[in-house]
């Protein structure tokens, strides 16, 4: 039995909103309703991305939404935070699919790239007619990206690529890869050994040598395409390279506009939990033919998630408010993407504790948005790191 989501607003949150930022939520909520709940069920349940939406997405202006120029919207931060939180409501491989499309692979052409590059790829990539994805992580390498074994190597005029890269949204669907590698250099550090650094170039995914295969047997994002990427001696042109010299530095600014995305999204799932747990508690009868929200332990837990829901949609206001004024940190953001993801996740799963056996049947969205929850948790950047990325922003010093 499917629920209409009636909203989720304990604490006035909408009165803290500009009428723009108010408009672009509604835009996004009715896409969401309309378009993606009807069929995000059968897409989990079949392992299939609805790619019959990435146009109608793109004609809204959801991919590179705060990107000035080359056909995006020019949307403020908080606005697409409101964006990001209505697509997870729906379901999260779909908001991660516009993340990676947006923060992941247009940021960083925007942000890095020359004027040619951006000029070719943007606009493509704005309306969805080109799709990218981004290859930072590795089979052995998640939580320390510096680790990473691929490598570019510079031949003449072109760059030889060589390595592996996993748990890649978009990888096989994507016309363009955002690959980091290190670049071995011909000068030499302090002990002898050659310098590599990373950069990031643009590798378009028809090249010789590039290939892609899906991940299968997922619980987790089902409705999302995952991959890995295999670079057997791919040569690009030089003129691939991004120009900005930024070294790791790069990738974690990416990442940092993802998580940004996320500490929305989150509570676009938490609420979708919430809602239906809800109005369920409202209709379920048991034991004096009253309903189940009548009994005080089912009160507890609504309470809590209310609680928790407020807490972190105020928290992510103000951290979207700090990084239109240019004055967020990349510690603000890690804050946001810990709370918000483990909120969602511990209100998914007490909403499906009020749903008892009910609440693990795709006839309700909570089981499937605590499996993708688990995903999240762990994605751009695991619970703990950001733990540590806290940590040493407060103590000044390192832990990892």
């Amino acid at each position: 039995m499917a629920f209409k989501f009636k909203g989720v607003d304990f604490l006035s949150f909408d009165s803290l909103l500009s009428e723009d930022e108010l408009l672009t939520r509604e835009t996004a909520r009715e896409f969401i309703e309309d378009n993606l709940i009807p069929i995000i069920e059968q897409c989990n349940r079949d392992g299939r991305f609805p790619r019959e939406l990435i146009k109608p997405m793109g004609e809204l202006g959801f991919f590179g939404a705060t990107i000035e120029g080359y056909g995006c919207a020019g949307l403020s931060n908080v606005e697409y935070g409101l964006v990001t939180q209505e697509l997870e409501r729906g379901d999260s491989g779909v908001r991660s699919f516009v993340s990676v499309q947006s923060a992941l692979v247009m940021y960083p052409i925007n942000a890095f790239g020359s004027d040619e590059q951006k000029n070719y790829w943007l606009p493509q990539l704005a309306t969805g007619e080109k799709l990218g994805c981004f290859g930072l992580t590795e089979p052995d390498f998640g939580s320390n990206p510096g680790g990473m074994r691929t490598r570019a190597r510079k031949v003449g005029d072109e760059y030889v690529l060589n390595g592996e890269k996993m748990w890649i949204t978009s990888g096989s669907i994507a016309d363009v890869a955002v690959i980091w590698a290190k670049v071995e250099e011909e000068a030499t550090g302090e002990d002898g050994a050659k310098d590599a650094q990373v950069r990031g170039f643009l590798v378009e995914t028809d090249r010789p040598g590039f290939s892609a295969y899906d991940v299968h047997g997922k619980w987790s994002l089902r409705a999302s395409i995952t991959s890995g990427l295999s670079l057997q001696d791919v040569h690009i042109p030089a003129s691939n390279l991004l120009p900005y010299t930024g070294g790791l530095k790069s990738p974690l600014m990416c990442l940092n506009q993802a998580r940004y995305g996320i500490s929305w999204g989150a509570i676009g799932a938490a609420m979708a939990c919430y809602d239906t747990a809800l109005q369920y508690s409202l209709l379920r009868k048991q034991f004096r033919d009253e309903p189940i929200a009548s009994h005080q332990l089912v009160q507890e837990k609504l309470t809590w998630m209310i609680s928790e829901i407020s807490k972190a949609q105020l928290l992510a206001l103000h951290v979207g408010r700090l990084k239109d004024q240019g004055k967020v940190g990349h510690q603000h953001i890690s804050l946001a993407k810990r709370n918000n993801v483990w909120m969602a996740l511990e209100c998914a799963r007490m909403a499906r504790d009020i749903l008892g056996g009910n609440g693990i049947t795709d006839d309700y969205p909570i089981m499937r948005h605590m499996m993708n929850l688990e995903s999240v948790k762990t994605y751009e950047g695991t619970h703990d790191i950001h733990a540590l990325i806290i940590g040493q922003s407060i103590t000044g010093v390192p832990a990892y």
